[in-house]
């Protein structure tokens, strides 16, 4: 059910086109003129050509063709795609359907399980979330095989701090769940007035008994979801 998307623009002097899902588009449309996403793109393309990047060019955008605009119901933010062959599939914390599961999202699976009663899930595979309305959103999209943190701070971070200014001032009662200080610091443009910010630690083993284990941010995303008229996540 997924669009293809990439980030190959028209050439010359032509304007740039984003495949990226229509409810996207419109909202981020002015956001996709802005000089420092024309640089980004161009960074982009030549690391395509280059070197080994992942995800592939057709998943970049898969958080948004994933989970329309007008759906969504829960955000949640990492930070870098996965570095590791085969593993990213454009969904923060998710992984393809035979690659063995990242131990941030064991734990993740861990919590659920001990606040929900949910069995393990067979795969890490996080499109079954994406379907329901849970933007699954990396603060940067792209990143070289084998090199943690190789495209930051080249403009994906600006425009991902866009899209969470976006989904914050044009929608009400959406869930942010914001996990470790980098993404707390992403949320900082969040609106509390009118959504739900729920954090704690990074569930990565390092952090995870430091608060995201027993935070219980599952049911709780689902209580204040009931609450508001709006269907619960099948997590």
């Amino acid at each position: 059910m997924f669009r293809e998307t990439s980030v190959f623009i028209s050439l010359q002097n032509t304007p740039m086109d984003v495949k990226i899902a229509p409810s996207w588009k419109n909202i981020l449309l002015q956001e996709f003129e802005k000089p420092y996403f024309q640089e980004l793109i161009s960074f982009v393309k030549n690391e395509y050509s280059t070197a080994v990047v992942y995800p592939p060019g057709r998943e970049i955008f898969k958080a948004f063709d994933a989970c329309d605009f007008d759906r969504i119901k829960v955000v949640i933010i990492g930070q870098d795609p996965y570095h590791g062959p085969g593993q990213a599939n454009g969904l923060c914390f998710s992984v393809h359907d035979q690659v063995r599961t990242p131990p941030s999202l064991v734990n993740i699976f861990k919590e659920i399980h001990q606040d929900l009663g949910k069995p393990i899930p067979p795969n890490g595979n996080l499109e079954r979330w994406a379907n329901q309305g849970v933007l699954l959103l990396n603060a940067t999209l792209t990143v070289r095989a084998g090199t943690p943190g190789s495209h930051q701070n080249k403009g994906w971070e600006t425009f991902t701090d866009a899209v969470i200014r976006k989904v914050s001032d044009e929608k009400s009662n959406v869930v942010f769940l914001l996990w470790g200080a980098y993404a707390q610091r992403k949320g900082e443009v969040i609106d509390r007035t009118k959504h739900l910010v729920l954090m704690s630690a990074h569930p990565s083993p390092f952090s995870a008994d430091r608060g995201f284990f027993g935070g219980r941010h599952f049911s709780k995303a689902n209580a204040y979801l009931k609450s508001k008229g709006l269907e619960e996540i099948n997590w």
